[in-house]
């Protein structure tokens, strides 16, 4: 493959919508009904092919994922949805946070 292949950049792109529902589902040992769930709960929204199939990146497995694992706890759907979307609203904040810190010349004090 060349610099000049249109697909280069995108094998190693996190949000690169490369999995269809089926290999996503069978990726993390669920059901295309568990993606359609949490689709539906607003935690992920999967980009669309031009024939209308749902295709889902890295990332968005990653987040599913997680979801998963709350569920298998024994969470509903949508309140494992809510964790997991306050979870990353929280690591988000947290990199802000510590990007002002370094900014500032000051000791990034997050103990991880």
């Amino acid at each position: 493959m060349t610099a000049d292949n249109p697909l280069s950049g995108r094998l190693d792109d996190d949000d690169y919508p490369a999995y269809t529902m089926g290999r996503a589902a069978e990726m993390l040992g669920t059901t295309p009904g568990f993606l359609r769930a949490i689709g539906e709960a607003g935690l992920i929204t999967p980009l669309r092919s031009e024939g209308g199939h749902r295709r889902y990146s890295r990332y968005q497995l990653r987040i599913a994922a997680r979801a998963r694992e709350i569920v298998d706890q024994g969470t509903p759907v949508e309140a494992a949805c809510r964790i997991v979307i306050l979870e990353d609203q929280l690591e988000e904040a947290q990199r802000i946070n510590a990007e002002y810190r370094r900014a500032e010349g000051k000791p990034d004090d997050d103990a991880h």
